[in-house]
């Protein structure tokens, strides 16, 4: 009995976990043009808008496939690989509401297979090499592969515009402004060319 209310309770407590980081992911997209959430920012070209398309794709596979809960949309096969990556990237023809729509759909055919089955309910990832899993390790790999997606989110927004998840006004009322910011970098720029 105490088993299952502490399985409940992990299992609560991460998919709660999950949808803040979701939804904070897809803020990252407000107020950037087209251009910027496509725009690729690394030499591998990571961008925003395929950050969102690559995390609705895992949402729909971990939480579908894994458990016999097809998501009813096409998702590209994980052994299939002429896929591989096609998911990090939007084309011209594929639209920011298209993306994050599917992103939202995923996340309540998620919640829903969340909300049906105990954290110990049996899974099974063919493509991990040890494939048989439990929820509660979807859920935990899910939330670590949105937690690393929203951190690459964090820093991409902050390259393009400044923008950050934290309050402007807050920061301002601390003394945490532009000013404070350029100084610490100079900083930080100092105590980097000192120890190289």
């Amino acid at each position: 009995m105490l088993d299952d209310v502490i399985d409940e309770f992990a299992k609560d407590y991460l998919h709660s976990d999950l949808r803040e980081l979701r939804e904070a992911l897809v803020r990252k997209l407000d107020g950037l043009s087209e251009y910027d959430i496509r725009r690729p920012m690394t030499p591998t070209g990571t961008n925003l808008l395929g950050l969102v398309k690559h995390l609705a794709v895992s949402e729909a596979r971990y939480f579908g496939e894994v458990f016999g809960r097809p998501f009813p949309e096409p998702v590209p096969r994980w052994d299939d690989l002429s896929q591989r990556g096609v998911d990090l990237w939007a084309t011209a023809h594929e639209t920011r509401e298209e993306i994050t729509s599917r992103y939202q759909r995923a996340w309540a055919h998620s919640d829903a297979t969340i909300a049906a089955l105990k954290a110990d309910s049996p899974g099974h990832v063919p493509w991990w090499p040890r494939p048989d899993v439990m929820l509660f390790n979807i859920l935990v790999h899910m939330l670590t592969e949105t937690a690393r997606h929203a951190g690459h989110a964090d820093i991409l927004r902050e390259q393009l515009d400044g923008g950050t998840e934290m309050d402007p006004e807050a920061l301002a009322r601390r003394g945490l402004d532009e000013a404070y910011w350029a100084n610490r970098r100079a900083e930080i720029e100092r105590a980097a060319k000192a120890a190289g």
